[in-house]
């Protein structure tokens, strides 16, 4: 993967000083894709510009969507920034260090995604992503600025990328986007379902399940429609 593959996505944020102040980390590692889910407050186009200083090409370049899923859907795999747990959650958790490797040794697109500064990400849209990350910060005072979890982030994967040695990708396997991936996993629980498999509550964890499995195991299109033809083929012979 290359720098120019991240986009980082801001949801639900509240400030626009700190929308300004993340296209500036951003700029500052080499990062130019921003986009912005269903702010809580209506943007400021004028404060965003002040906190941008000369950065201002990445918030005129930002992407506006609705949901979150919207926004994720053509990335081969989604990173969300969260400090909880839970069951409900993620069960790993990566370091930034490990998501600039992870993101490395993966092609793209990748999108890591912010929440919005008072409460984080909640607990449906760290299902949507397929991997979390967090920042090991001191217990007795955990939250960062939303722009300064960003900083820490883009430097690190922007310190990784620079420190390898650049390698040719062409001619490598080329990820599923989430959309295809959602399409496989429908495919796969819709077939289990034809087979009895959900007489119990369960179905929307082995979704999740199957979403981040998929995802980090960068399957291919070909990969996508052989898995897709079995999955059918039980459905087929089940009925």
């Amino acid at each position: 993967m290359q720098l120019l593959d991240i986009v980082v996505v801001l949801s639900r944020p509240a400030e626009s000083g700190n929308v300004g102040a993340v296209c500036r980390a951003m700029k500052n590692m080499g990062l130019s894709h921003l986009r912005i889910v269903s702010p809580e407050a209506p943007l400021v186009d004028e404060q965003i510009r002040a906190r941008a200083v000369h950065a201002t090409d990445v918030w005129d370049g930002a992407e506006l969507y609705s949901t979150l899923k919207d926004a994720i859907a053509d990335c081969a795999f989604v990173i969300g920034t969260t400090g909880r747990r839970g069951k409900k959650r993620k069960h790993v958790s990566m370091t930034p260090e490990e998501v600039a490797e992870f993101c490395y040794t993966h092609p793209g697109p990748a999108a890591i995604v912010f929440g919005n500064e008072r409460t984080g990400l909640d607990s449906d849209e760290i299902a949507i992503c397929n991997l979390a990350s967090h920042i090991p910060v001191d217990e007795a005072f955990p939250s960062l600025n939303l722009s300064h979890a960003v900083q820490v982030y883009t430097y690190v994967i922007h310190r990784y990328f620079t420190s390898c040695e650049l390698k040719d990708t062409q001619g490598t396997w080329k990820p599923v986007s989430q959309n295809e991936i959602e399409s496989l996993v429908k495919t796969v629980t819709d077939s289990l379902a034809s087979i009895g498999f959900y007489k119990q509550a369960g179905r929307d964890l082995q979704e999740r399940f199957f979403r981040d499995l998929f995802a980090r195991s960068g399957i291919t299109k070909e990969e996508q429609e052989y898995l897709a033809g079995i999955f059918r083929k039980i459905g087929k012979l089940a009925n």
